[in-house]
Order: C-alpha cells, then sequence, then structure tokens
C-alpha cells in the first residue's frame, strides 16, 4: 500500500481566472489598443481597487481532499489541516478591468478610423473622388430604431450571462452538496470497516468468522446502494427545484416577435399561461389530465425521495409513496428525521391531490346535474313525436298523441321550446292529464339551431309538429318558415314528415315551396273561421267535428284490404260492421284521395279504403248482409231566404269569412259588424286582405261600433232580429285565452239576457233543459231557441261553463286545432282529407232532419239508411236522437233494425251545395 504524506504540496489544478469567462485580445493588437490597454493598465495602478475580486492568479484549493484520500487507505484518523500548511497566496497582479476587454476589442476598427490620417492616406483618399463621405453617408441611414435592436440586444446577453452565472452557481452548489455527502458516506464507510475489524478480533470460531465474511459483504454492497440512494435523493430535489427557478427567472428571458420592423417583447410567463389558459378551454379532459400527471409525478418523486433516506429498494419506496398519497395517515409508523420529513411532505401533496380530485368530481356532477335539469342532455329515442315550440295548444295536443298511442301501450313525446326545462315540466304537470303510458320529454332550445334539433334526435322522429307561436300572424308564419328551412337543412335528413300551424292562409305557398312533399300544413285561423259559419247555420256540428278529430271516440283510418279488389263501392260500404267507409285512396291516381265517390267504382288493385272508426285494430271486412234499400219519403229542395247576422269581435281572417257568407247566403242577406275598430279602419283592413265590397253580391254589410261587454252598446242592437250571432274571439285580446274567454262568455250572457227581455210573454219553453220558464236560466234557454249563437273559445275549461248552461253553442278552436294535427302528425295522409271537408269546394258535413229520408215510425236498420242516402250522393257516417244530446258516430249493431222519429237528426259526408 502506497502512503501519501499529508504534508506535501497538493497537485496543481487549472484556475479561474477572468480569461476563462472573457477571452484575451489577439496576441498582435493594434498600437491604438496597445495605447489603450497601457493606459488602462496604468490607471488600475494608480488606484488598486478590490484587487482580490480580479486576481489573475489561481487560488490553491485546500489539502482536505488529498488528506480525506489519504486516510481512506491509512488506518489511522487523518490529521486536520491547519492554516499554517497551507501554501502562500501570491500578490495580485495590477488591476485590470476584464470586462470591459470585450467591448475596447470591438472598439478598436473605430478608433483606427477616428485617428488623423497620415500623408499617404490622405492622398489616397483625396483621389478617390467622393469616397470620404460615403462612411458618413451610411451612418447617417443609419434608424434610430437598429440602436434600440442593439440596446435590446446588449441587454439580452447580460441577461443571459446571468442565467449562464446562476446555473454554474447551482452546479457548483450541487457539486459542493454532492461531495459532502459523499465525504459523509466515506465515514460511516471507515467507522463500519473498524466496527468490523472489532468484531474479528473478537471472533473465536470458524464459523463467527464465516459469519463476518458475510456481513463484511454485505457492508461492502451496501456502499454502491448509498451512492445510488443519494443520487436518487439530489434528483428528486433537483427536479422539484426547476419549477421554482423557472418561475423566478422566467421573466427575465423576453422572445422577440418582429412584424414590419416593429419590435415587440413579450414575457414567457404570459406566453405560458396563455397556452395554458387554451389548453384547459379547449380541451374537456383537460383538469383530469393534468390532476393525474401532477399525482404520477409526486409519487415517483417522493418514491426516489424515500429511497433516498430509507433502506428500502426502489419498488417499495414507490408503492410507500402511492400509500402515502392515497391516504396521511400511513406515514405514522416512519422513523428517523428525514424518513418522517419526506413522508410528511408525500402525505401534504397527496392531500392536495385529493382535494383537487374532490373538487373536479363536485364539478362534474353538479354540472351534469346542472345540464339535466336545464335540458341540455341529447334525446336518444326512436319513432318519437317531436313538438317544437310552446302555445295554448300544447295541453290538448299532448292529450291526443297520448289517446293514440294507448293502443300501442305508450310512446315518448318530446317537447323543445324556448323555455326552462322546469317551468314546462311545472305547466304540464298542472295541466292533470292522463298520458296512458306515454312520456313527455322536455328540452330547452331553438328549433332555429341545428345543434338544438340534433340534441332530440330530429333525423329519428317519425313526425314534427310546428307549432304557431302566440301573438302576430306575421311573425309566427314567420318563425314557422324559419323552423322549416332549418328542418330541411338536417344533414341525416328526415324519417318523418313536418305538421306545420300557420295562422295566415296566404303563407302556405311559400311554406310549401321550401318544404315540398315533406310538409303538411294546417291552416289554424282559416278552418275555425269557415267552422263557425257552418256552426251558424248547423247547431251542434262543432261537437260532431270534436267526436271524428279527437282519438277518443272515433276518427279516420286509411287501409288497404286485399279481399276487397274487384267490388263496387256500393257492396263496400255495406262490408264493414264496426267501421262506415267514406272514400277510396287511388293507387293509379299517385295515391289520390277520393271522397265520397261513385257507386259503381270498383277497387283496383292497390287501392286503399278511408273509413272512420274507433281504432286502427278494431275493424275488418265480413260478409256481405242482406240490405233492403227502399226510397226516399220526398225530393230535397234547397229554400233559400235572407238571413240576418251579427259579428261580435273582430279576426284576422275577416274578409275570408264575409267571402264564404256571400257565396253561401241567399240574396238580400244582412251581415252586421259591432266591434271596437273605427269604420274607415275596417274598409281598410278588408281591402287589404283582398275583398272588394262593392262586389259583395248576396250581403249587405252594416257597419256598428261598440265594446261587446257593454250593455247599454248591445242594447243599441236589434239582438232579437238575428237568425245567427258569432261571438268571435277579439283580435286585441287573442293572445290571453283566458282573457278572451271571459270576454266571449261575458257578451254571450248579455246578448241572451238582453233577447230574453225582449222576448214576447208565453213564449213556449225550451226543451233543450229542466230550467223552469220562470227562472233566469229558463228565459235565456228559451231566447236560445229562437237564435243561435256560437262563440269562439280558447280555453278548454270554458267549455264545461258553456255545456252546463246550455244557454249557446261553441266553438273550442284550440282544442280542434290540437285534434286535427294529432291525426294529420299520426298520418299524414289525414291531411287531404281535412282540406276537402273545409275547403270551399268539394266535401263536407252536414247535419240532415230525419224527414228527408224516411217516415214517421218508419222501421228501418242503419245499413238501410245508410244506402238510401245513396240515392242523394251521401254517406251517412252517424245520428242524433231527438231526446239525446249527443250524437252517435259509427254505431254499433248496423244491421239491427229500429224505431225512428222525424225530430231525430242524421250527419252526412256531402257535395257542397
Amino acid at each position: 500500500m502506497s502512503h501519501v504524506d499529508a504534508d506535501s504540496s497538493p497537485p496543481s489544478s487549472p484556475s479561474f481566472s477572468r480569461d476563462w469567462f472573457f477571452p484575451s485580445p489577439s496576441p498582435s493588437p493594434s498600437p491604438d489598443c496597445a495605447h489603450s490597454s497601457a493606459a488602462a493598465s496604468s490607471a488600475a495602478a494608480k488606484t488598486p481597487k478590490y484587487p482580490h475580486r480580479f486576481s489573475t492568479n489561481p487560488r490553491p484549493f485546500s489539502s482536505s481532499s488529498s488528506s480525506s484520500a489519504a486516510a481512506s487507505l491509512d488506518p489511522k484518523p487523518p490529521r486536520p489541516l491547519s492554516f499554517r500548511s497551507a501554501p502562500p497566496v501570491s500578490p495580485p497582479p495590477p488591476y485590470r478591468e476584464a470586462r470591459y476587454a470585450g467591448p475596447r476589442r470591438r472598439l478598436g476598427p473605430s478608433h483606427r478610423s477616428e485617428r488623423p490620417p497620415a500623408a499617404g492616406e490622405k492622398k489616397a483618399v483625396s483621389s478617390g473622388g467622393g469616397a470620404d463621405r460615403k462612411p458618413e453617408a451610411l451612418a447617417e441611414k443609419v434608424p434610430s430604431r437598429c440602436e434600440g435592436v442593439g440596446d435590446l440586444r446588449r441587454r439580452l446577453g447580460l441577461r443571459w450571462r446571468m442565467a449562464f452565472l446562476v446555473a454554474i452557481v447551482l452546479t457548483a452548489f450541487s457539486s459542493v452538496v454532492h461531495k459532502n455527502f459523499s465525504l459523509r458516506s466515506q465515514v460511516e464507510d471507515l467507522q463500519g470497516q473498524i466496527s468490523q475489524l472489532r468484531i474479528t478480533l473478537q471472533a473465536c470460531s470458524l464459523l463467527d468468522l464465516a459469519e463476518f465474511e458475510g456481513s463484511v459483504d454485505e457492508q461492502n454492497q451496501d456502499g454502491p446502494n448509498k451512492r445510488f440512494k443519494n443520487i436518487a435523493l439530489m434528483s428528486s430535489l433537483s427536479i422539484l427545484c426547476i419549477p421554482i427557478l423557472l418561475f423566478k427567472c422566467i421573466d427575465k428571458v423576453p422572445r422577440l416577435r418582429s412584424s414590419d420592423c416593429i419590435l415587440e417583447e413579450v414575457s414567457l410567463n404570459k406566453q405560458l399561461a396563455y397556452r395554458l389558459d387554451v389548453f384547459f378551454s379547449v380541451h374537456p379532459y383537460a383538469k383530469p389530465l393534468a390532476l393525474l400527471v401532477a399525482t404520477l409525478l409526486l409519487i415517483f418523486l417522493g418514491g426516489l425521495a424515500l429511497f433516498g433516506v430509507t433502506d428500502d429498494g426502489v419498488a417499495d419506496c414507490l408503492w410507500l409513496s402511492w400509500t402515502y398519497v392515497a391516504s396521511a395517515g400511513n406515514h405514522a409508523d416512519s422513523e428517523g428525521f428525514g424518513p418522517r420529513l419526506v413522508s410528511l411532505l408525500i402525505s401534504f401533496g397527496g392531500m392536495l391531490i385529493f382535494a383537487m380530485l374532490l373538487g373536479l368530481v363536485s364539478d362534474a356532477i353538479s354540472e351534469k346535474f346542472d345540464s339535466l335539469r336545464k335540458g341540455r342532455s341529447e334525446v336518444v329515442e326512436q319513432n318519437h313525436t317531436l313538438i317544437l315550440g310552446w302555445s295554448d295548444k300544447l295541453g290538448s295536443l299532448l292529450n291526443q298523441l297520448a289517446l293514440a298511442n294507448e293502443s300501442l301501450g305508450g310512446g315518448t313525446i318530446v317537447v323543445m321550446a324556448e323555455r326552462d326545462k322546469e317551468e314546462m315540466e311545472l305547466d304540464i304537470a298542472k295541466m292533470e292529464f292522463d298520458f296512458r303510458g306515454t312520456s313527455v320529454i322536455c328540452r330547452s332550445g331553438s328549433p332555429l339551431i341545428l345543434a338544438d334539433l340534433k340534441k332530440v334526435s330530429v333525423s329519428k322522429a317519425r313526425a314534427i309538429i310546428v307549432l304557431a307561436v302566440d301573438g302576430f300572424a306575421e311573425r309566427s308564419d314567420a318563425r314557422a318558415f324559419k323552423t322549416v328551412l332549418s328542418l330541411t337543412g338536417v344533414k341525416e335528413g328526415l324519417r318523418g314528415h313536418i305538421v306545420v300551424e300557420l295562422s295566415d292562409l296566404n303563407n302556405e305557398i311559400l311554406v310549401k315551396s321550401v318544404g315540398g312533399d315533406l310538409v303538411k300544413i294546417f291552416v289554424a285561423h282559416d278552418v275555425i273561421g269557415r267552422l263557425m259559419i257552418q256552426c251558424a247555420w248547423q247547431p251542434g256540428l262543432a261537437q260532431i267535428w270534436e267526436d271524428i278529430l279527437g282519438f277518443e271516440n272515433c276518427e279516420f283510418y286509411i287501409k288497404r284490404w286485399p279481399q276487397l279488389d274487384g267490388m263496387q263501392f256500393e257492396d263496400v260500404l255495406i262490408s264493414f260492421p264496426d267501421a262506415i267507409p267514406c272514400g277510396i285512396k287511388v293507387a293509379s291516381c299517385g295515391g289520390k284521395i277520393i271522397l265520397n265517390p261513385d257507386d259503381s267504382y270498383v277497387l283496383q288493385e292497390g287501392d286503399e279504403v278511408l273509413v272512420i272508426a274507433e281504432d286502427d285494430d278494431q275493424y275488418a271486412p265480413a260478409a256481405l248482409p242482406m240490405v233492403w234499400r227502399g226510397h226516399l219519403p220526398k225530393e230535397f229542395s234547397i229554400d233559400q231566404s235572407p238571413e240576418k247576422i251579427l259579428f261580435c269581435g273582430w279576426r284576422r281572417d275577416m274578409e275570408d269569412m264575409i267571402m264564404v257568407l256571400d257565396a253561401s247566403l241567399a240574396p238580400e242577406s244582412e251581415l252586421w259588424m259591432f266591434n271596437e275598430v273605427p269604420e274607415r279602419e275596417r274598409e281598410k283592413k278588408l281591402i287589404d286582405g283582398g275583398l272588394e265590397i262593392s262586389r259583395l253580391a248576396n250581403i249587405k254589410i252594416e257597419n256598428r261600433e261598440g265594446n261587446a261587454v257593454i250593455r247599454r252598446h248591445l242594447e243599441s242592437l236589434p239582438l232579437e232580429s238575428f237568425d245567427s250571432i258569432l261571438i268571435l274571439a277579439d283580435e286585441s285580446v287573442e293572445e290571453s285565452a283566458v282573457q278572451a274567454d271571459s270576454r266571449s262568455l261575458a257578451t254571450l250572457l248579455l246578448i241572451r239576457d238582453i233577447q230574453a227581455k225582449r222576448l214576447p210573454l208565453g213564449m213556449a219553453p225550451s226543451r233543450r233543459g229542466n230550467f223552469s220558464q220562470s227562472s233566469w236560466m229558463g228565459e235565456m234557454q228559451q231566447a236560445s231557441d229562437k237564435s243561435v249563437i256560437i262563440s269562439e273559445i280558447l280555453d278548454p275549461r270554458t267549455k264545461n261553463l258553456l255545456t252546463m248552461s246550455k244557454i249557446g253553442d261553441y266553438v273550442l278552436s284550440s282544442e280542434l286545432v290540437s285534434m286535427a294535427l294529432a291525426m294529420v302528425a299520426e298520418d299524414c295522409q289525414i291531411n287531404d282529407v281535412l282540406e276537402e271537408l273545409f275547403a270551399e269546394e268539394g266535401n263536407e258535413l252536414h247535419i240532415r232532419p230525419a224527414d228527408l229520408y224516411l217516415c214517421e215510425g218508419e222501421e228501418l236498420s242503419f245499413y238501410e239508411l245508410l244506402l238510401r242516402t245513396r240515392l242523394r250522393r251521401e254517406i251517412m257516417i252517424g245520428y242524433c236522437l231527438a231526446n239525446a244530446e249527443k250524437a252517435v258516430i259509427n254505431p254499433p249493431a248496423k244491421d239491427e233494425r229500429r224505431t225512428w222519429s222525424l225530430r231525430d237528426v242524421f250527419v252526412v259526408i256531402t257535395e257542397k251545395e
């Protein structure tokens, strides 16, 4: 073993001089540079300031490292090194400020250019012409902005040098710390060797010696493990320090951006903050991903730190780190200052991690419940009915659709409107309807946005209903047009048809041009106006329409029956015991529906039969019965006489109603209009609607201005002389169903009371009620036999008041429209049938007296009456007995004979007269 003398001088080591940071000038400087250097040296020699900071000779290192190496080879303990044994320090050289060496070398050429030229040089310049002015010209062309660039670059150089110096200091600090830990480990190794030598001296057997050798091998193996542990500990500390250093120093590292010679300085701190903001805003899983990375990093760094301060392996330390992160109480069993400190820090980081995780989970759950509450989630349904919009008709529409789905065990109805989901569900719950197994799902959204339409699975719906918005007709129809345009733009296409409710008949062509054959239009306002006129001539017709349109009783169905091919329509009429055929859907005419065809029409292959039945699966053709036709008792003749009709209120389609009246009434009839619209404005509105008053052939218009709910205004009218009185839902209160119905009901009661006061004494009592003749209600019922009053009702709840009083008929417009929309939604072919029944030409429903078809006391079956009405080209669909209050549509037991009265009435489908 070689011995190293502790007093010997240490070997020479590289010196850290100023020339290592700043390179020295070139070996052959110019005279100016030499002159400036000499001047600087002389100035430094005169004023020596802080000479030890700029010493050019290296300071010798301490010999502690050599002594430690010698101590590791010599079993003797190392002798401490005194200050006397240190080598003498050489005197410092003359002061020279090294940091200006570089700039002086760069400024050398400029100094040479400024010195006075020699004689030869002057001649050379003068011979060159204007060459002496070129550097000055170039100097003048340099913009001041470039000087700013130079200053910025110098600042950048200084900042990078500062960062470089900080990195060197950190490296030196890390090396010193590492050297300290290595010396500590060496001391521990030496102490272990000393203890083992003592054990060796005390050993007395070979077995003890063998065990001693094994322990020595283990100690020898523990040396490299401790080095790895120290490296792991230092690595974890370094990784933890890097983000802190970056956070502190990142503002000092600017980034240059040039655009049109304009320099913009943006700090990296702002750039990183912006990138993080964009990342967390754009990516939906950014927060969970960042939390996962932070958790894994904490486990990894904690495992490395535990590996450095404990005797466990890497895998065990990583597992311990995970347990400390998962549970803050697992570090209670740690022993020693180092393991306890590391485990405490890991547990603290785990608490932060799980606090953030709990916040993310809580936010996700609350956001999900908030989206469900506000109706933002997607509807995953197929073959459902989609309703777009919200109006007063929605309740009746939902009820009718639920009745239609009852035979199928229920269905799904999705309602999307620009309202809050909770408000819609609360309003639907207040309706107290029995939906019979049908689910109603509400979603908040706009039908004009494709994303909202996709949210309600618009492409998979079997029917889409676009409701008219309550308010002005122009605004409502414009919104319906935009909705249809948005529906036609769905990329996936539409599986079902679109049913659109319009308020103005003039907008039908515009919507048809956009939607094509996929759109079925129902003009509610025009239909109700025509129905009110029909009900004024035929009281009770509105209730018959309620029975036919609603799904509660009988309705229209279209179906093909191959066994009926080749049969005449006259035989088809009596082939269904539980249904009444009304028309044929002709396959050869492109599926055109013909109502009330000729008896001689023969069904061809592919033809379908239109019937009125209670349900789709409750009727089928049977064998032909033996029916006796008979003869009509008298010829049918129309005896028209002039009529006097009163309109109370103003509707948007007033001009259409007047034209229908003019085409139907006898000449010299009178139409009185009583409302609050001034007469000049009335004429202007009628002319703008396309009505020319001078061309009316059969009616004469009388205008009266007044309020229909003020008694003295009504008393100015000859109310006892009118044949029919129509109380219209006034345009001014049309937006509120409750207010419109209250106004209509008040007008009805006032008119009936005035009529009862003007009736002559001794008038026959009314047969329609049980009230006494002297009572107030009985007087109004007597007045109702004198004239017919039809009230337009918007709210279904008002119907009960009119039904109980029996003082007037009504047209429940909103419910009738809802029934029609539900029927067209279930089967789009029914729209053609309704259009013909409510159109100006074609077929319509009529109520006929019994004396047109039979004699008093005649006994006939319904089949026989059905064939007898065919003699007038009519189809009988029901009847109303004299003492009954409700008509019977599609009666059962059609082959059963019974005795009829002349006071009975029959409901038929006939051509318009």
